[in-house]
């Protein structure tokens, strides 16, 4: 029987969807990649599949992780980015090897150099990491107003006013949260 790993938390920004692999950092954590297998079935679900994956590469697709959310949190707060987290995300950049081709239903793909690098993979990751926290794409880095998420996620919203990384579960959960409060504080109706 195999395991069961928790979902994965999809987003529409491919940087900010890799950090998400370890939500509720400032609770108790979930880990969504806790095998390299796992991070082969994260990478297959958004376009970047491999075939098989090492304990070392998992190693660092962590380390970007991190690296990526580390940035990401600084950027949404306007402080100086960490250099070890730009060395790392740049270095992991450097190293890919894919090549964005063009399908013939006009969408982007990534090509890998081979069915198993996830080093090139990890590489698309860093370059999505790298437009967003410069600010080249239209939209703006934020952090999840969930006391135990504080996910950095990317606000394309109109206002660019979100308050959640995703509205499903952080979101969700605060509004229950309010409700049931302030359902405690109503005085019961006589029966």
């Amino acid at each position: 029987m195999r395991a069961r790993f928790p979902d994965f938390r999809l987003g529409s920004v491919l940087a900010t969807s890799f950090t998400g692999t370890l939500s509720e950092r400032h609770g108790d954590a979930v880990e969504r990649i806790p095998t390299p297998h796992r991070l082969v079935d994260w990478l297959t679900v958004n376009g970047l599949a491999v075939d098989s994956c090492t304990t070392a590469q998992l190693d660092l697709a962590r380390e970007l992780r991190e690296s990526i959310h580390a940035a990401a949190t600084a950027a949404a707060n306007q402080e100086d980015l960490p250099a070890s987290a730009v060395h790392v995300i740049n270095d992991r950049s450097a190293q890919g090897r894919a090549a964005a081709i063009l399908t013939p239903e006009g969408k982007r793909q990534w090509r890998l150099s081979s069915a198993s690098c996830v080093e090139d993979a990890l590489g698309v990751i860093a370059a999505d990491a790298i437009s967003i926290i410069a600010g080249e794409r239209d939209g703006k880095l934020a952090l999840c107003a969930s006391p135990t998420c504080q996910a950095a996620f990317f606000d394309t919203s109109q206002s660019r006013s979100r308050k959640w990384c995703d509205m499903n579960t952080c979101g969700n959960r605060q509004k229950k949260a309010r409700f049931h409060a302030n359902q405690r504080k109503k005085p019961r109706s006589a029966e």
